[in-house]
C-alpha cells in the first residue's frame, strides 16, 4: 500500500514537472514592434533571463485565431484587437506595450488626393472594424468632417494596394507593409493622414490568457525581462544595424528597406511604456486609448456589449508591484 502510494506521489510531481515544463507558446506576426521579438529569439534572450518559450509566426488575423483556439498562450494584437477578441469569446489581458504605430498606419490618396478634406464625396477601401478605420475616422473628426462625408468600401488591407491602383477608390487605409506597398505601386500617391498624428491611437501589446498568467506569472515576468534586453539591442548604436538585419531577415525585406518601417513605429523602452500603462483619458494611455477602441468597436457592430477596459490590463509586471 505504502509502494503503491509512494508510486502514485511520485507519478503525480512528475506529471507537474512536465507540466511546467511546457513551454510559452507565443504568436507573433508581420509588424516592426512584434519583429523585434525576432532579436530575443536569435540572441538566445530568453535563455539567458530563464524562461523557456516557443515563438509561432502567422498571418495577423490567423495569430488571433489560434489564441482563440487555446492552441497559444499569448498572442501579439493591438490593443483594439485584444477587445475584439475577448469580446468573442478568448479573454486575455494586455501584460506589454510593445509600441504605439508612429505613422506606419496611413490613409494613403490617390494622385489629386493631398488632404484629409480632399476625400469629401470620395471612396475610400479599407477593412471596416480594424485599425485603420479608426484611424480614418479621427482624420474625419479632426478635419471636421464625419463618416457620412466619405463613401467607405469594405476591402481586406493586404488587398489595398491593388484596390487604390484600379481607380476603385481615391484613397485606402492600411498599415506596412500594405501602406508602403500602396505608395511605391500608385505614382503620385502619398499619406494624407497617419498615426504619428495621433500618437497612441494604436497601441501593440503581448496579450496573455488569464489563465497561464495566474500560472506562470514569473516566468511572464521574464519574457518581459528578454524584450527590453531586445529593446536595448536595437537601440543600442553598435548593434542596430544587426537587430535591423535580424528583423529584415525574418520578414524577407532589405535592411535599407526595414529602417523606414521602424521608423513609423515607436518602439517603447521600459521608462516610455510604464508611462503608458498608467491610469488615464485619452490617447496618452493604454486604459484611455483601449476606451476609445471599446468605443469604436462598439458603435461598428463589433460586438454588441461595451467591453470592462481595467479587465484586459494588468500593468504589474511591467510597473513592478
Amino acid at each position: 500500500m505504502k509502494k503503491r502510494l509512494f508510486l502514485s506521489v511520485f507519478a503525480g510531481l512528475l506529471l507537474a514537472g512536465n507540466a511546467s515544463a511546457e513551454p510559452l507558446k507565443i504568436g507573433y506576426s508581420d509588424w516592426p514592434g512584434w519583429v523585434a521579438w525576432e532579436i530575443a529569439i536569435e540572441k538566445h534572450m530568453f535563455e539567458k533571463v530563464g524562461v523557456d518559450v516557443q515563438f509561432e509566426w502567422f498571418d495577423y488575423v490567423a495569430s488571433m485565431d489560434a489564441f482563440a483556439a487555446g492552441q497559444l498562450d499569448a498572442v501579439t494584437m493591438t490593443n483594439g484587437d485584444a477587445l475584439v477578441t475577448g469580446a468573442t469569446g478568448a479573454q486575455n489581458v494586455m501584460i506589454l506595450i510593445n509600441d504605439y504605430s508612429n505613422g506606419n498606419d496611413m490613409i494613403v490618396g490617390a494622385p489629386g488626393i493631398n488632404s484629409i478634406t480632399d476625400l469629401k464625396g470620395k471612396k475610400v477601401g479599407v477593412e471596416l472594424g480594424f485599425v485603420d478605420h479608426l484611424l480614418l475616422l479621427n482624420g474625419l473628426e479632426k478635419a471636421g468632417m464625419t463618416e457620412s462625408d466619405v463613401e467607405l468600401v469594405n476591402v481586406p488591407t493586404n488587398e489595398t494596394p491593388q484596390v487604390l491602383a484600379s481607380g476603385q477608390v481615391d484613397a485606402v487605409g492600411a498599415w506596412q507593409p500594405s501602406s508602403g506597398q500602396a505608395l511605391q505601386l500608385v505614382p503620385g500617391s502619398k499619406p494624407i493622414y497617419t498615426s504619428a498624428d495621433e500618437p497612441g491611437l494604436i497601441y501593440d501589446v503581448l496579450a496573455v490568457s488569464p489563465s497561464s498568467l495566474a500560472a506562470h506569472k514569473d516566468e511572464w515576468k521574464k519574457v518581459i525581462d528578454a524584450w527590453y534586453m531586445a529593446v536595448d539591442y536595437l537601440n543600442d548604436p553598435k548593434t542596430r544595424d544587426d537587430a535591423i538585419s535580424i528583423m529584415a531577415a525574418r520578414v524577407g525585406v532589405e535592411p535599407e528597406v526595414y529602417k523606414a518601417f521602424i521608423d513609423g513605429t515607436k518602439i517603447l523602452t521600459k521608462e516610455e511604456a510604464q508611462a503608458f500603462m498608467k491610469k488615464a483619458d485619452g490617447f496618452g494611455s493604454l486604459y484611455g486609448s483601449t476606451e476609445i477602441a471599446d468605443k469604436f468597436n462598439v458603435d461598428n457592430k463589433v460586438y454588441a456589449d461595451k467591453q470592462t477596459v481595467e479587465n484586459y490590463i494588468d500593468p504589474s509586471l511591467l510597473l513592478g508591484e
